[in-house]
Parts: C-alpha cells; sequence; structure tokens
C-alpha cells in the first residue's frame, strides 16, 4: 500500500507544483517580454521537458550495458507518444468538462434548456484562425523532424552519431522562430489577460523579479523531484499488477514523466486560457522529438525494435490526425479529446508485438 499512498502523494505533488510553475512562468514571460504563445512553446515546454532530456543524458551516457542506454531511446519515443496522444486527449476532454460546466451554470441562472446535441460543448472550435494556424505550423515541424528520427532507427552507417548535431539545430531555429513570430504576434494582439498575482508575493501588483525567478527554479527542481520518484513508484506497481517491465515502460512510465506538461495544460485550461495550454503541448513534443534524440544518436546505436517502431507509427498517425483537423479549422474539445484514443490503439498494438 505504500507504493500507492507514494504515487498519490507525488501526484499530488506534481499537480501543485505545477500550479505554482504556471503562475511563474507567466509572470517570466512578461519579464523576458516575449509574446504569450512563446510562454507556452518555449518558456514552460523548455522547463519541464529539460529534466526529461536529463534522464536521456544520464540513461545513454552511464549505462553499462546496451539495454540500459535502451531505457533512454525508449524514453526519447515515449515522451512525443504521450504528448501527441494522453496530453492532448487530457486537454480536450477538460474542455469538454468545463464547457459542459459552463453551459449548465449559465441554463440554472436563465431558466433555459442546457442545450441539445446538436449544439453541445464539444461542438465549438477551438481559439481563432490565427492561433490554428500557429499551432498546426508546429504539427508541421514536428511531423518531418519525427518521421526522420524515426527512420534512423531503421538504418545503421558510419556517421549516423554525427546527425545528433542536426536536430539540436533544428530545435534552435524552432527557438528562434517561435520568439521573433511571438514578438510580433505579441505586438498586434489586442487580447490583453490579466496576470494573477504570483503566489511568492501575492499582494504585489508586480512582483519582484527576484521572486518570479526563485518561484519558476524552485518549483521546476519540486517536480523533477516528485516526477522522478513517481515513475520510481510504477516501476514497482506494474509488477505487482502483473505487467511486465516491457509493458510498465512502455505504457505507464511514458504518461508518468510527461505528467507535468499535462499538468499544466489541466491548469491552463481551468483558468480559461486555452492556447497556453495546448502551446505547451506543441512546444513540449518539439524538445522532446530533437533533444533527447539528439542525444540517443550520439551516446547509442539508435537501434529500434518493434515496439520502438509502433510507438513512432503511432505518434506519427495522431499527429496527422490533429494537423489535418487544425488546417480544416475544425478542431473541438471533442476531436482534440480524440486524440487519447491513439494511446489505446498503440496499448493494443503491443499486445501481438510483444507476445
Amino acid at each position: 500500500m505504500i507504493h500507492f499512498v507514494l504515487l498519490i502523494v507525488c501526484a499530488g505533488a506534481i499537480y501543485l507544483s505545477c500550479e505554482w510553475f504556471v503562475n511563474a512562468v507567466e509572470w517570466l514571460g512578461e519579464r523576458l517580454k516575449v509574446g504569450k504563445m512563446a510562454v507556452g512553446t518555449i518558456l514552460a515546454a523548455f522547463g519541464t521537458a529539460l529534466p526529461e532530456s536529463v534522464v536521456t543524458l544520464v540513461a545513454v551516457t552511464t549505462g553499462a550495458t546496451d539495454e540500459a542506454k535502451q531505457i533512454g531511446v525508449g524514453a526519447a519515443m515515449g515522451g512525443p507518444l504521450a504528448l501527441a496522444t494522453v496530453a492532448y486527449g487530457v486537454t480536450g476532454a477538460m474542455l469538454l468538462l468545463k464547457r459542459r460546466r459552463e453551459r449548465l451554470e449559465v441554463a440554472a441562472l436563465t431558466g433555459a434548456p442546457a442545450g441539445g446535441r446538436a449544439s453541445g460543448p464539444g461542438d465549438e472550435t477551438l481559439g481563432n484562425a490565427k492561433d490554428m494556424e500557429r499551432l498546426a505550423k508546429d504539427q508541421k515541424w514536428f511531423l518531418p523532424i519525427f518521421f526522420l528520427k524515426v527512420a534512423l532507427g531503421l538504418v545503421a552507417f558510419a556517421f549516423k552519431p554525427a546527425l545528433g548535431v542536426l536536430f539540436f539545430a533544428a530545435y534552435a531555429v524552432y527557438f528562434w522562430r517561435e520568439i521573433r513570430s511571438s514578438r510580433a504576434d505579441e505586438d498586434t494582439d489586442d487580447e490583453e489577460e490579466e496576470l494573477e498575482p504570483l503566489k511568492l508575493q501575492p499582494k504585489a501588483a508586480s512582483p519582484a523579479t527576484w521572486a518570479v525567478a526563485v518561484q519558476t527554479l524552485a518549483t521546476l527542481v519540486v517536480i523533477f523531484i516528485a516526477a522522478h520518484f513517481f515513475v520510481k513508484q510504477l516501476d514497482v506497481i506494474g509488477p505487482m499488477l502483473g505487467l511486465s517491465a516491457t509493458v510498465t515502460a512502455l505504457l505507464l512510465s511514458p504518461i508518468a514523466t510527461e505528467l507535468p506538461e499535462i499538468m499544466n495544460a489541466v491548469i491552463w485550461v481551468r483558468q480559461g486560457k486555452t492556447r497556453l495550454a495546448l502551446a505547451n503541448i506543441s512546444g513540449s513534443m518539439m524538445i522532446q522529438a530533437t533533444v533527447p534524440s539528439g542525444i540517443g544518436l550520439i551516446f547509442t546505436s539508435w537501434q529500434f525494435d518493434g515496439p520502438l517502431l509502433w510507438s513512432g507509427i503511432v505518434t506519427m498517425a495522431a499527429i496527422a490526425y490533429l494537423l489535418l483537423t487544425m488546417r480544416a479549422h475544425r478542431l473541438t474539445p471533442a476531436r482534440l479529446a480524440v486524440a487519447g484514443a491513439f494511446y489505446a490503439v498503440f496499448a493494443i498494438g503491443l499486445v501481438p508485438i510483444l507476445g
């Protein structure tokens, strides 16, 4: 029972830390004068994805055997899979619940019916055309990079490790593009969102820069430690539930490592900041597709087995589905929630592969 209790405690610690983190990172974006989208795609994503990249680095550089190093490769593939399916799916589900609750509250106040299925809470498109174009552009960046990442896992040649540098360069270009375009959008954005007071200085209308930095760094440390222990508990609970180590590593661990991004999205949806929630996921996916991949290519043979290849196929299918929906400007909470079903497809497909 102690492992289940610790699992719940770690999840609670991650959620509360993310509450403080998203509060601090919005003020950090204001201090650095970056646009709202870059707060999600760059600042929040970099903060929560950096610990996971460190885990990959440690696994591939200190692993005594090829099997140990393969854990780092699995993490580099499992992260994008969990983000493209579970994270987007949870965000869609939270939006459905939020819009349904708002509709019921309006109906209770006005005495009008809550509305039929023809105009349900999942039928309203997300964001404006400009936001959808930005998010679709992130997916268009992600797909070719991720395809190359998977393709390299199927071939072997002498200079493959040197290609790891290309993945670092790809993220550098993405980083520069996001900062530049976000600042340009900020100059033309008429929508002003009032920031909540910094939790470390709740009475200050404009908190001190040192307080913003301390709250940001402190919450990241707590998130990293809590996520680390969360994964450790899953490693113990998996076999207790009759799951093999391979199934635990491929199905449960990726969700655990991406829990901070999922929590961030849940918090921002609850606060009505949907575009920040979606931007955080898409930005985290770009980091996961490049930085851990570059590390893995440099320090391992980067050879894929059946489960890793299957995870890559499902990830690309999920992103292709979302990209087509975004480009058609038909992304709704219900369609976003469908992305979570791709993770179920992955789990079902693992049965014959591992059997």
